[in-house]
């Protein structure tokens, strides 16, 4: 039902929405004759709005109403607060900051893209036993200016302790010295009472330690890459400034704000004086792990500062822990990049100029983010804002809320979130009503792509982002990967097209299903007679191309099984190093693992070198990278002005993780039927996961002893569960119902185990062990960098490592004994 809403915006008369203005302070006292027996305050603004009541802040929300589709929906927060209200003078009011409404937002440094001066509407409604009344915002309120100076989403806020005015949040304060306000046209229309899950502070986080750097300055180390501002306590003398300026990184000993482009991401706080003061800001967030701090009297110690984590409250649903401690630091900065880019919209990056809601970021990571957290209400609400934009303006925008100055063509992987991101929140959750609310929105990008293509049924025209960030793509042009952005574009309509036309037929829809239907079989038509041969050879040779071809079902049984062996051979010429980038990357590990490769999936996943899933593990990264170097070996910031390291796309891996190292899969949507299938691999010796699905906690836990296997699995009343027991003797597949469930059982001998080799195997025969054969091309490479070996051509099936070696000039002792040692190594226990 939707509320009917009686008020008026209001907004000074004099304008506090340019840069450097303060915030507006707005306030107006009332009486009542009798407390009420419920009180409820509805506040939303135009900026960021800090509703007070009677001398407190009303409520933990930081950051409201957030940020969303102004123009379209304005969430308004509401706040029980009966206990507050007192029989005789109450005051209320807010603090408006300019936040999203006011202050630039976007690389292209533009402003007031909603407005040009901050508005508030509240209505405050008393219920008594025998009657309603309504304090709405009207020209009963009066205006003034504070200690909140300066405030800005990217730059930072300046507070003034000198001139904020004690009380003038409680009933008697005098303000006839502030201004008179006026009406501010905004549409009641666009007013929803919020549903997303609201933005908080969620964690404190104490330093790790403080440094001096080698200029003198006081930094302070919290550890971890996060999303949020520091609260300090300190004490000195009147007017004395302290700073705080945010980074993500130090180099040279120094903090760096290379990765901030043009955000001052700069906090400043003038002290009152004569007492302990304790400050932190409420309009504004950084992203950073370390603080200059400057004007600090005397010496700043670590109980003087708290970091303050600030995102939306959402319930966390998943977890896995593994053997290896890389691993699970690789899947903790996922976490800390979803929980770092979730203020209210789904982000890029927490820390530059920039922090918008890419559709092509969240597309990549979904699946990772609805198992990590629920976060049904965030991207439900995100979804209307998409749906209301994509209806006045005619396409999916690449950005949501769209700040963008030039319209939004057509893309895959960015646009078609609009597809994807509700069929893979029906899977997770199990709800058709998050269909149902979706479809015109998908129906009309499907149909629109439908519109675009050429007689042949492909997607063969117009921008398109492709495989963005490629590692072997131009600094300049990260759009420039090796794959046929094309290719790209029509492999993800193959997939969008069969998820649209199964969301018809859930829904009852059977005129659009057939529609869809007859689609996606024209576009995979399409696809295999323009880019894939009879036998599953693709036109283009990346490891993008066959993760998508593999992963989308668009190939036959006997193509695929070819393209996994292409594809295990491509990322086994790489070194098992990194080829891929957005479009890619959240596929080949599945790509692999899907066609019988999962040694190499293992090896690819666990790469330390330069660029890997585990490079920036090595390099003490916190938080995903938006490049795989962005920072690089000797210690320098990428220079590509394009160096997030907070993004979370490139951390999809993680979903991966959850269903083959964890071994959970959803059969049916919302886990009523699930697959509990663990793969272990990569020198693995144990893993835990849990899920909180819709139906309760499913646990999973297994472990390699010696020579047995144990597995536990719990699942929630009202489902059931397929049971693969891995590495099991008979290859055994239980079917178990409701509870908590143990095998414990011997491996069966391994012919593998037996494997040996050495300088007479042939390279034919090592390549065939995809472990032994990582272990022998590292160990050539690091004599021989840049100088390929291929073990898939004819001549390797017959000669010898000892043979090849003739025909390297300067093949030194040193060479063949870690050759030796190598070949070695890989024999104890290799699987074939």
């Amino acid at each position: 039902m939707t509320r009917h809403w009686t008020g008026q915006f209001i907004t000074p008369t004099t304008s506090h929405g340019n840069e450097g203005d303060p915030a507006v302070y707005l306030r107006r006292e009332f009486e009542v004759t009798e407390p009420p027996v419920r009180a409820t305050l509805h506040i939303t603004g135009l900026g960021l709005v800090e509703p007070h009541l009677n001398g407190g802040v009303v409520g933990d929300e930081v950051l409201a109403p957030g940020w969303t589709s102004y123009r379209h929906r304005l969430a308004v927060s509401t706040h029980d607060v009966t206990g507050k209200i007192v029989a005789g003078a109450n005051a209320v009011g807010a603090v408006v900051g300019q936040g999203w409404a006011m202050g630039r937002l976007g690389w292209e440094n533009k402003r007031h893209h909603y407005t040009d001066r901050p508005a508030l509407y509240l209505e405050l409604v008393l219920d008594y036993a025998d009657r309603t009344e309504t304090l709405t915002s009207d020209g009963s309120f009066r205006a003034g200016t504070g200690g909140v100076r300066a405030n800005s989403i990217y730059d930072g806020e300046e507070f003034d302790a000198r001139l904020e005015p004690d009380g003038w949040d409680r009933p008697g304060f005098d303000d006839s010295a502030w201004e008179a306000v006026q009406s501010f046209d905004w549409p009641l229309g666009t007013l929803f009472e919020a549903t997303a899950d609201p933005i908080r502070r969620i964690e404190e986080l104490a330093p790790v330690k403080i440094l001096t750097t080698p200029s003198g300055k006081t930094v302070v180390d919290f550890g971890q890459n996060i999303s949020g501002w520091v609260r300090f306590t300190v004490q000195g003398e009147t007017g004395a400034t302290i700073t705080l300026r945010h980074a993500e990184v130090m180099t040279e000993g120094e903090i760096d704000v290379e990765t901030l482009r043009t955000a001052a991401a700069t906090d400043r706080y003038t002290l009152r004086g004569g007492t302990v003061e304790t400050w932190e800001p409420r309009f504004t967030f950084h992203g950073f792990r370390y603080v200059e701090v400057d004007g600090w009297p005397g010496t700043a110690k670590p109980d003087s500062f708290r970091a303050v984590v600030v995102h939306s409250d959402m319930r966390r649903t998943g977890w896995l822990e593994t053997s290896n401690p890389l691993l699970n630091q690789l899947h903790a900065n996922a976490v800390w990049s979803m929980r770092d880019n979730f203020v209210g919209v789904p982000t890029d990056c927490p820390q530059r100029d920039e922090r918008l809601g890419w559709t092509g970021d969240l597309n990549a990571f979904a699946p990772s983010a609805a198992f990590l957290y629920d976060v049904r209400s965030v991207l439900g609400s995100w979804l209307e804002d998409l749906a209301a934009e994509q209806a006045a303006k005619g396409f999916v925008p690449w950005v949501v809320p769209d700040v963008l100055s030039t319209p939004s063509s057509p893309t895959a992987l960015w646009s078609d979130v609009a597809v994807s991101l509700p069929w893979t929140l029906y899977r997770e959750y199990g709800d058709e009503a998050i269909l149902a609310e979706a479809y015109d929105s998908m129906a009309a990008f499907i149909r629109q792509v439908a519109g675009l293509l050429d007689e042949n049924g492909l997607w063969s025209s117009g921008f398109q982002y492709g495989d963005w960030l490629d590692p072997d793509a131009p600094m300049n042009n990260p759009a420039g990967g090796k794959t046929d952005r094309h290719l790209v574009a029509s492999a993800y309509l193959c997939r969008t097209t069969r998820e649209m036309a199964d969301t018809a037929a859930i829904l009852g829809r059977s005129t659009d299903a057939e529609e869809f239907t007859a689609l996606a079989h024209r576009v995979r038509t399409a696809f295999l007679n323009e880019y894939i041969t009879k036998n599953g050879r693709l036109v283009d040779q990346t490891a993008t191309a066959y993760a998508l071809a593999i992963t989308f079902g668009i190939l036959d049984a006997e193509q695929q099984k070819l393209a996994g062996q292409v594809l295990a051979s491509a990322v086994a010429k790489s070194g098992y190093r990194i080829s891929t980038g957005f479009a890619g990357t959240p596929l080949v590990t599945d790509a692999l693992s899907l066609t019988g490769h999962l040694d190499e999936a293992y090896l690819l996943l666990l790469e330390t070198g330069c660029p890997s899933f585990l490079y920036p593990v090595t390099m003490g990264a916190t938080t995903i990278w938006e490049r795989w170097d962005s920072i690089r070996p000797d210690g320098t910031i990428n220079p590509s002005g394009m160096t997030s390291l907070n993004h979370y796309a490139l951390g999809a891996v993680v979903d991966w993780m959850h269903r083959t190292i964890g071994g959970l899969t959803a059969i049916e949507p919302g886990y009523l039927h699930m697959r509990i299938a663990p793969k272990p691999g990569g020198g693995l010796t144990h893993a835990n996961l849990r899920h909180d699905t819709g139906h309760g906690e499913v646990r999973i836990s297994w472990s390699l002893t010696d020579r047995t296997v144990s597995l536990e699995a719990t699942i929630p009343a009202g489902t059931t569960a397929e049971v693969e027991l891995p590495l099991h003797p008979d290859s055994a597949v239980i079917h178990v119902s409701a509870g908590t469930h143990h095998w414990s059982y011997d491996l069966k001998a391994e012919a593998a185990a037996d494997t040996v080799f050495t300088l007479d195997s042939t390279l034919g025969q090592i390549a065939g062990n995809a472990r032994a054969w990582r272990a022998f091309t590292d160990a050539f490479s690091s004599h021989f960098p840049g100088v390929p070996l291929d073990g898939d051509g004819p001549e390797a099936a017959v000669m010898s490592v000892r043979t090849m070696l003739d025909y390297v000039p300067g093949a030194s002792a040193e060479l063949i004994d870690d050759l030796t040692s190598a070949l070695t190594s890989a024999s104890q226990g290799a699987p074939a």
